[in-house]
């Protein structure tokens, strides 16, 4: 059986980031926000990619189904967008147990829009907040200066300084029960993405023609 546990919430609340590192804010400052700030790995040249499977692993799933699931889940670690897809940071190593615990959820074999990527992955780095500027260089700039695109936005944003990893879901014995476990969190994933997937295959009503009672 399959461990659960609790593992401690992150201190990001909902709140409005600016778009993606993009040329007009320089892929070296963006990379180096990450590298120092947060000490995660990235690409370190425009687009800036976040290197995925070393700090943190990712659970992809629609944003239709990735809203419904904040909505049931309100407490993860970071959740960034990009164009249809919602991405929220897991532990590392979370990837490869993605298959296994749809399995013992019961959702083995069933179509889901939901993948993980982990060593070897990457994903868009969204931009820092223009609160946030790279350590030992001051800000400048509105955050629609800085990062005019909105290809890659952070949902939940990371707080450099503060170890974002210690706060990841993960599976496991222990936590502060104010974050959900890597299983819950798949479990409700699964979930809210069958749900979408009914309902996009759902047809929609018969337009009652003239004279229909």
């Amino acid at each position: 059986m399959i461990p659960t546990a609790t593992a401690p919430s992150g201190r990001s609340q909902d709140r409005p980031a600016p778009g993606p590192c993009s040329p007009a804010q320089g892929a070296p400052g963006c990379a180096r926000w990450y590298e120092r700030g947060l000490n995660w790995p990235t690409t370190g040249s425009g687009p800036v990619e976040l290197l995925t499977g070393v700090a943190f692993d990712v659970l992809e799933l629609p944003v239709v189904a990735g809203f419904a699931l904040l909505r049931r889940v309100p407490r993860t670690g970071p959740v960034a967008v990009e164009g249809p897809w919602m991405r929220l940071l897991v532990a590392a190593g979370s990837a490869d147990e993605l298959p296994g615990l749809l399995d013992w959820l019961e959702w083995g074999g069933v179509p889901l829009d939901l993948t993980a990527l982990g060593a070897g992955g990457r994903i868009t780095a969204p931009c820092p907040s223009a609160a946030w500027p790279p350590p030992g260089e001051p800000g400048s700039g509105t955050p629609a200066e800085r990062c005019p695109q909105e290809a890659a936005v952070w949902l939940r944003p990371p707080e450099p300084g503060c170890g974002v990893e210690p706060t990841l879901p993960v599976t496991g014995f222990g936590g502060d029960g104010g974050a959900p476990d890597l299983v819950r969190l798949v479990g409700a994933a699964a979930t809210e993405c069958h749900r979408a997937r009914l309902l996009r295959a759902r047809p929609l009503p018969r337009q009652r023609r003239a004279g229909e009672g």
